[in-house]
């Protein structure tokens, strides 16, 4: 009789050490139960729980409005999904700026009702504080630099960030300084390919990118992106692996020709 192996999940040191060997970290975003394990099946390594469910999940322009309780049932209903993949959660808008205490009690909130393994901020020597208040809990802690969605109002645009030498200089003097603060890890979103690999040569934790080129350590995209059940972002970064905003749409054509002609239920399908 085969003895049934655990399984090997998937924790900060995991992911370090992949980035020393030179392995390629996968990350997705996940809502839901039923999404999160599929990839944890797949053997996704990182799964986000996103404030991008502000867009996809709930409709919204910005991720600004979704609140702490909202993500955290998101990432109660991911974490009972996964076996294997890290669970991340992204700190809402509002739960952390300008205030360390409120960071904390935000995370600590996430991390006792959820059993998520670790929270994900953005920005950089603006936010330190609230970084090493969460750190000194015990707390994992991944970093954001770059196109930074929660200040979409600052920027005014959803535009390739630190094109520009200054903005460049500061998020690279950004990376090294969640490194040396205790982050496992960051995500650099939308910046040039070139800026990336040299952020990414110059700490020793991961880095992800999405929009940041190949030469980073790891990739994550929008699920809902990724599967094409959105139809209206296209992004240069975006690749789409199925499209199923078509497939469930003429699915669920078939369904509804099926029950207006009474060819469903079936003999078959009925006691």
């Amino acid at each position: 009789m085969s003895v049934h192996q655990p399984v090997k999940k998937v924790t900060t040191h995991v992911l370090h050490a992949m980035k020393q060997r030179g392995e390629k970290i996968s990350m997705l975003t996940a809502y839901d139960f039923s999404m999160a394990r599929i990839l944890d099946e797949a053997g996704i390594d990182v799964l986000l729980v996103g404030d991008s469910a502000s867009n996809v999940m709930a409709g919204h322009e910005t991720t600004l409005p979704i609140t702490l309780d909202q993500i955290i049932y998101h990432a109660q209903s991911v974490v009972r999904g996964v076996d294997r993949s890290f669970v991340v959660v992204d700190l809402p808008f509002g739960c952390y700026q300008g205030d360390s205490k409120a960071a904390l009690n935000s995370t600590i909130r996430i991390m006792k009702e959820t059993g998520g393994h670790a929270v994900k901020l953005e920005g950089g020597s603006e936010i330190s504080e609230s970084i090493s208040r969460i750190l000194s809990a015990g707390v994992p802690v991944m970093g954001h630099l770059g196109l930074t969605p929660q200040s979409i109002y600052k920027f005014g645009t959803y535009s390739v960030r630190a094109k520009k030498e200054a903005e460049a200089k500061k998020l690279l003097e950004d990376a090294k300084l969640l490194e040396k603060l205790g982050c496992f890890a960051i995500v650099l979103e939308k910046i040039p390919a070139q800026l990336a690999k040299e952020v990414a040569q110059a700490v020793s934790i991961p880095i992800i990118g999405i929009g940041a080129g190949p030469d980073v350590d790891g990739q994550v995209l929008v699920v809902h992106d990724m599967l094409g059940m959105t139809k209206d972002f296209h992004p240069r970064f975006l690749r789409r692996y199925l499209n199923m905003y078509e497939m469930m749409k003429e699915a669920t054509q078939r369904y509804i020709k099926d029950v207006k002609t009474q060819d469903f239920p079936n003999e078959k399908e009925q006691y």
